[in-house]
């Protein structure tokens, strides 16, 4: 029998599933399980399997997670102790220079992972170019283990200064603490690059969200023996070794929605989009264009850095369960607290916590259809009651009467303030003009807010793929299979560097080769990009390149800098800092059907209701998106209701259907 593939998202407020079933892809979202989410998805996959008449143990199951963000948000990882080299270990206390707050009298620094007491220095020294000037004793060894033991530690991170150009004392160090029996960390294994401090946060983090992350997949793996995991990089990994260094799976949720926006824009021959993910708890969004999505490795998490590679993804505390209420000053605000799951919005029927949601529910934007094609019925009258309640504070603090619609209103004003930062952040603050860009929303929310945020931003075209509200699942079936690594390696773009540039990315390549092998891919099933990352001699940042033996290194790098910053100095030296590899192990896609025949005319309405988009109720047209034939437009003002989302059309808007199954929007 066939194996099934199925793509799993965890979510704030539901668990999305998608497989392939024949032709097409079919789609349900369960409520999530936040105390424990493999809850939720073990009864999808039974699900599936009932569905299909497959075998748990024949389901292969990739999974976009947020156990490892929450629990190092929620600083709910495990016991950890640091070992780094003697007189270093405060590095995580200190930090940069660089304050994130510049003019905050009162800024408070995040608390390190690791607290004072459980960070051990060992006695050893290498020097930059990898001389050993002090060896490491096995007196200090044995110290180390019987210190470690005493503190009934549950993991431990293993960081010492130049071991990505020495190794052999992280080698020792791994050795002699194996008989703990508590998972370790070792920093030239995970992250083999410079920046003591972005480096030994990185290796703290993997082994703060160690136990917690293996636990879970293990859980998981009992069920659904093929198990991968999304990476925050776009790719896949199996469970064991996602397991083995969770902080790759920081952003796992958001990447899998990037890759499903970035599937969806090349079927259509659209390369410049920004991704717009709305769900139940959080907005992520993120800009693509032609070279794909975009990479970094100085992202920041919970205030801490994260050195492998992520998705340039920016998150805000916006989402439909995000909760509004009055400050102190008589402010509205609008979330980042969220209702998530459970109590969830007040018109879920479990609490009257005025949410997005219930705003939208109040406003008649859900056109009396309810959530999942009708499955999830709203509770409309306690929506009402739990925004009439926040209409009575914002009258007590604007000293006039703000009625349920002016206070519905009011609640997606600053959640779409809010969101229109974020798409700023990634756009015009970093040179973009969104007016060359496309925006794909999805998530369960995308729908609600893209049309109004695009007219904001004067974005002309956007783009509702297939089943947004799924398209994080989607995102993960689609994904290939993903290995990074890297090297530092330190040297001026002159010479013979061409020649030891070539070694570096040989001996990773070959590596990166077997282990792929090892997971059933042969070679006419894997792609190798290798990078640099380069600056000019003396900068303190890098930016990375493409790399191959054509063409000068020297050259591409002024290119990216002109790009990049507005300007390029070429008569500077370039100096390459590190090698980077991306293997990739390619699965198969799936696929997208097209149609040949377009009708022109005007799509037959299911329904009508009386909707605000105003403080004045206008006739909204009602569409069922399973019922639009290719081609077909869509009137002005509507609501678009489908399974796994809703989606508002403002009057003057225009929509239509096309060959592939989007609708195209022009705001």
């Amino acid at each position: 029998m066939r194996r099934v593939r199925v793509g799993v998202d965890t979510g704030g407020t539901f668990t999305d599933f998608v497989f392939q079933s024949g032709e097409r892809l079919r789609v349900f979202k369960l409520p999530s399980t936040p105390a424990d989410p493999s809850l939720a998805i073990m009864e999808g996959l039974r699900r599936v399997a009932d569905e299909t008449g497959a075998r748990l143990s024949e389901i292969e199951v990739v999974h976009g997670t947020t156990v490892g963000t929450n629990a190092l948000l929620q600083r709910r990882g495990a016991r950890t102790a640091l070992v780094t080299t003697k007189g270093f270990e405060d590095v995580l206390e200190i930090g940069r220079q660089a304050r994130p707050a510049l003019y905050d009298l009162n800024a408070q620094k995040s608390a390190p992972l690791v607290p004072g007491e459980l960070r051990f220095g060992v006695r050893e020294r290498v020097t930059a170019d990898g001389n050993v000037l002090e060896e490491l004793s096995e007196d200090d060894l044995s110290s180390l283990v019987k210190k470690l033991k005493r503190a009934r530690v549950e993991s431990i991170a293993v960081s010492l200064i130049f071991s990505f150009v020495h190794p052999e004392h992280e080698r020792r160090i791994a050795r002699a603490l194996a008989e703990l029996n508590v998972p370790l960390s070792i920093s030239h294994k995970l992250l083999p690059e410079y920046r003591e401090y972005e480096r030994t946060s990185t290796i703290t983090i993997n082994a703060y969200l160690q136990p917690l992350m293996g636990a879970y997949l293990n859980r998981l793996r009992k069920h659904a023996p093929s198990l991968r995991v999304m990476q925050s990089s776009g790719g896949s990994i199996s469970a064991r070794n996602a397991a083995l260094e969770p902080v790759r799976t920081i952003l796992s949720g958001p990447s899998g929605g990037v890759v499903g926006a970035l599937r969806a824009s090349r079927a259509i021959n659209l390369h410049r989009i920004i991704t717009f993910d709305m769900g139940g708890t959080s907005t992520d969004v993120a800009l693509c264009d032609e070279r794909g999505m975009r990479m970094t490795s100085e992202a920041t998490v919970s205030g801490l850095p994260v050195a492998v590679p992520v998705m340039d993804i920016h998150t805000v505390g916006a989402g439909g369960g995000s909760i509004a209420r009055v400050d102190e000053g008589g402010s509205l605000r609008v979330g980042p607290e969220s209702a998530g799951a459970s109590p969830g919005p007040a018109c879920y029927g479990h609490s009257l916590l005025p949410t997005v949601t219930d705003a939208h529910a109040v406003l008649n934007h859900f056109g009396g259809a309810g959530l999942l094609g009708g499955e999830f019925k709203l509770d409309e009258e306690r929506a009402r009651l739990a925004l009439s309640n926040l209409a009575e504070e914002m009258s007590r603090a604007a000293e006039r009467r703000v009625n349920v619609i002016e206070a519905a209103l009011g609640v997606l004003k600053v959640v779409s303030v809010n969101m229109e930062r974020a798409l700023r952040a990634i756009s015009v603050e970093r040179g973009y003009d969104p007016r060359e860009f496309a925006l794909i929303p999805f998530g369960g929310a995308g729908g609600l807010h893209a049309v109004e945020l695009a007219r904001a931003l004067r974005i002309p075209r956007v783009i509702l793929p297939a089943e947004p509200g799924a398209l994080s699942a989607t995102g993960c079936l689609a994904a290939d299979v993903v290995k990074d690594r890297s090297r530092t390696v330190m040297m001026e773009a002159r010479g013979d560097f061409s020649e030891r540039l070539q070694k570096a990315f040989r001996e990773m390549e070959r590596d990166a080769r077997q282990s792929l092998r090892r997971e059933g891919f042969p070679e006419n099933r894997q792609r190798h990009e290798r990078k640099l990352a380069a600056r000019y001699k003396g900068q303190s940042f890098e930016l990375e390149i493409n790399w191959s033996r054509e063409g000068s290194v020297s050259e591409k790098f002024h290119r990216a800098h002109l790009a990049r910053y507005g300007y390029a100095q070429s008569s500077n030296m370039v100096e390459i800092v590190s090698a980077r590899l991306r293997s990739s192990g390619l699965v198969e896609q799936l696929k997208m059907k097209r149609s040949r025949k377009l009708q022109k005319s005007f799509a037959r309405t299911h329904d009508h209701a009386s909707v605000h988009f105003s403080s004045k109720p206008t006739r909204a047209a009602l569409y069922c998106r399973e019922d639009l034939a290719p081609g077909a437009r869509l009137r002005s003002p509507s609501i678009l209701i489908e399974y796994s989302a809703t989606t508002l059309i403002p009057e003057g808007a225009s929509a239509r259907a096309d060959e592939f199954g989007n609708i195209i929007i022009e705001p």
